[in-house]
């Protein structure tokens, strides 16, 4: 038997603490909240301010270091500036883990002769970047892009499919709508359910509400899902010869919370601690492969203002950076 964790995703989480306001950065702060569309209140303002300084300093820093050569990759402000470490990780504790032991799910092989590149973004198996918002629905955007993209392999067309309904519906399946989700038991709704309505239909709202899943509307369908053995070489061989896979990772830290561009490895990440679904849409390497600079290509769901236009690249072959491969797993069409 294998036995698989299955998390269950809260999404995101990071960043710093609070302190003195510098006068200096008042232009800067001025420009950052007129280009996310920021308003407070006075009470509010220093606070936030003072967050986001702490913030830009981090960031400073850490770019700083990598012009020496010490990372090998590059942060940036974004949206999520003002935010503190405790109010992005309020929605990232009280995990449920269940274990569960689904051998018959589990793929076989591990791997085999596969290219040493893959965008499956390239290949059209992929839509474009979500942004989650206020609502934590990165394990049904996660779990609605590994869909689409068997839908493509099997019919040719690319069609967005609906996040809202998996928000809305999977709790008959153990999923708490924009608290938390499970991505294994939104697969198991899908099937269980008999459809997936697609985005035209059932359009995201950055909430939760009713179930009004119609299955009129159905647009995709599974019968079954399938796990990926715990280990990089399993990853790629899936992501080779399957198209994007759901994964899971520590998004815990402001370093991927800011991240802007290059390959992203994070010191103190966890392959255990997992808080945070995405899809794995391809891998490769920049420079020489030998040189170790090799990564997988992720998408994510925070917009196409985070990262390389909402897409990461996170370091591969070593030794499950992240927790990757801990969580990988596929719709079965």
């Amino acid at each position: 038997m294998i036995p698989v964790v299955f998390l269950t995703i809260l999404c995101l989480g990071m960043a710093s603490s609070t302190p003195s306001p510098d006068p200096i950065l008042d232009a800067d702060w001025q420009k950052w909240k007129i280009k996310y569309g920021k308003t407070y209140n006075l009470e509010e303002e220093g606070r936030k301010k003072a967050v986001w300084e702490e913030n830009m300093k981090m960031i400073k820093l850490h770019n700083g270091e990598n012009g020496l050569g010490k990372n090998g990759f590059t942060m940036e402000m974004n949206e999520f500036g003002d935010m503190t470490g405790e109010e992005f990780r309020n929605t990232m504790i009280n995990f449920q883990v269940p274990t569960l032991k689904k051998e018959k799910n589990v793929q076989k092989r591990l791997a085999g002769d596969v290219p040493n590149f893959i965008n499956w973004k390239k290949r059209g198996y992929v839509t474009t970047v979500r942004k989650q918002s206020d609502c934590n629905a990165c394990w049904a955007i996660s779990v609605a892009g590994a869909i689409e993209g068997q839908m493509f392999r099997k019919t040719g067309k690319l069609i967005p499919l609906s996040v809202q309904n998996l928000v809305d519906c999977s709790r008959s399946h153990g999923n708490e709508g924009c608290y938390r989700g499970n991505t294994y038991l939104a697969f198991e709704y899908v099937k269980d359910n008999g459809g997936l309505e697609s985005e035209a239909t059932y359009p995201y709202e950055d909430k939760e509400g009713p179930c009004r899943y119609s299955p009129d509307n159905s647009t995709a369908n599974i019968r079954g899902v399938m796990l990926v053995p715990q280990s990089e070489n399993a990853l790629m061989y899936a992501v080779a010869t399957i198209g994007p896979i759901s994964i899971a990772i520590d998004a815990r830290h402001n370093s991927f919370q800011f991240y802007k561009r290059g390959i992203y490895y994070e010191p103190y990440c966890s392959s255990r601690n997992i808080s945070h679904s995405m899809l794995v849409v391809g891998y490769g390497f920049e420079g020489e492969e030998s040189e170790g600079r090799k990564y997988w290509l992720v998408k994510n769901s925070m917009g196409i203002k985070w990262g390389i236009r909402g897409y990461v690249k996170i370091a591969r072959d070593h030794g499950n950076h992240c927790g990757i491969a801990t969580y990988g797993m596929y719709p079965l069409v």
